[in-house]
């Protein structure tokens, strides 16, 4: 198969396997990130790790031997989580590749892969890459395979990194049959305030009871129901890598990730020194007011997780979070987004108060807003119907911030649209303090992206 420069996304490489993607292109991919690294870094060994889709085990295979025949080594962890990916990548101080597409559907596969020690490869990396991949001048050489596992590892960082209090939490876990499947139940196990119950919990890349993605609330109807059946104080769920997190809280709502965020600030603001907290462009007006109240600095930023994690580490900020369900803590250790450590923060909160997660949230300021909302158009037309909204919104001297798309901020709401960095389409999103005022944000600046489509 001919390596398809569409493969190339802002974030990472990801396809529908047969289709985009396979084998040969996965060992092309693998010849081509051994040479950079041995070429431009002076790297001569990297760490592989895939999940639990029913075509990474292969892809992983044809990766490790395109990586090896550059003369390049791997420490190859064989199922893993993102988040324990990037562990093994700082353990060993090294680059590494993850097989996965994350919360994208069963039949996508792609991979995750890092030219820096602050998150994964992003814009320029990647096309750069992209155009190193094509021209094939890869090294040649007979590099060596070693196995390992960073299982223990990472149910130390999960001992040393969560202090749990006094009361018990019982908790319902939705892994969503990815590749938490392989290590949640064991961690979850290491503390005993916790009650678990653990739903979607076979190892199956076929992803049969939901489709993995905790930032849609239709693929969370399982985890509310088994709330509220079992009277539970939280419901969990995790993407199909683990990196990302979902919740219900114990009413059996559905809650998006800047309502989370605002529960991880408002135990964390008043701990921490540095007090400026950082969220992508999609996130709730009722965060930034949060961060305000509680004494904090807010600072807008791009959408996209290896963004998000750069840029907190860059900052060194405590915390870092997307509307995505993304979250970085960097407060107590090595700076990690992960699902699991995500969740497990979360009931650390919970055992130390007597209050549920709802009441917790009670005194946020509450805005009417949409969902995320996709509008299909190419590859080419997405940015030019940006730029046409960024020249409206200037014309109209209204307030925008332009990092990621155009935001543009009034007094009673404000208006999101950005090209997606993933497909080809827009991603828009309104809020209002009213649902008259939200229609008429939305209305508008619907009718200018239909103008251009």
């Amino acid at each position: 198969m001919i390596l398809e420069k569409s493969i190339f996304k802002e974030y990472d490489i990801r396809g529908t396997y047969k289709k985009d993607l396979d084998e040969e292109s996965a060992y092309q991919i693998g010849r081509g990130y051994g040479s950079y690294l041995k070429e431009k870094l002076g790297e001569n060994t990297c760490v592989v790790g895939r999940d639990n889709r029913l075509s990474s085990f292969s892809l992983s295979n044809a990766l490790i031997c395109g990586i090896t025949d550059s003369g390049c080594n791997v420490i190859d962890y064989g199922q893993i989580t993102t988040p324990m990916h990037y562990l093994t990548r700082h353990v060993n101080n090294m680059y590494g590749i993850m097989v996965t597409a994350s919360h994208n559907p069963k039949e996508d596969n792609g991979f995750k892969f890092s030219f820096d020690k602050l998150a994964n490869a992003r814009g320029k990396m990647i096309y750069e890459f992209r155009d190193y991949c094509i021209a094939k001048q890869f090294t040649s050489g007979k590099g060596k395979v070693i196995k390992k596992d960073i299982k223990l590892e990472y149910y130390a960082y999960m001992e040393r990194n969560i202090h749990m209090g006094p009361k018990k939490v019982k908790a319902v876990i939705d892994l969503g049959n990815g590749a938490t499947t392989c290590i949640a139940k064991e961690i979850h196990k290491r503390f005993p305030n916790i009650e678990a119950t653990f739903i979607c919990s076979e190892n199956d890349g076929r992803f049969p009871n939901h489709h993995p993605d905790p930032a849609v609330e239709e693929n969370m109807e399982m985890l509310k129901e088994t709330v509220l059946k079992t009277n539970a104080d939280v419901g969990i769920a995790y993407d199909g890598d683990g990196d990302r997190i979902g919740i219900v809280l114990e009413n059996g709502k559905y809650i998006s990730a800047d309502q989370i965020m605002i529960l991880i600030v408002k135990d964390l603001l008043p701990t921490i020194e540095n007090k400026s907290i950082l969220y992508d462009v999609k996130c709730s007006k009722s965060l930034e007011d949060e961060i305000i109240k509680l004494g904090g600095t807010p600072i807008c930023y791009r959408t996209g997780t290896s963004y998000t994690e750069a840029r907190t580490k860059e900052l060194n900020l405590s915390f870092g979070g997307e509307f995505s369900g993304h979250v970085f803590f960097n407060d107590r250790d090595y700076a990690l987004g992960s699902g699991i450590y995500a969740g497990l923060r979360i009931i650390e909160i919970l055992s130390k108060t007597d209050k549920k997660l709802s009441e917790i949230l009670e005194d946020t300021t509450h805005y009417v807003s949409t969902p995320e909302i996709k509008v299909a158009t190419s590859n080419e037309k997405k940015f030019e119907i940006t730029k046409k909204v960024l020249e409206y919104a200037k014309e109209k001297k209204y307030q925008i911030n332009a990092i990621d798309g155009v935001r543009i901020t009034f007094n009673n709401g404000w208006a999101l649209v950005r090209a997606s960095n993933t497909g080809p389409n827009l991603t828009l999103r309104f809020e209002a303090t009213t649902k008259e005022e939200l229609e008429k944000i939305k209305e508008e600046f619907t009718n200018v992206v239909n103008q251009y489509l």
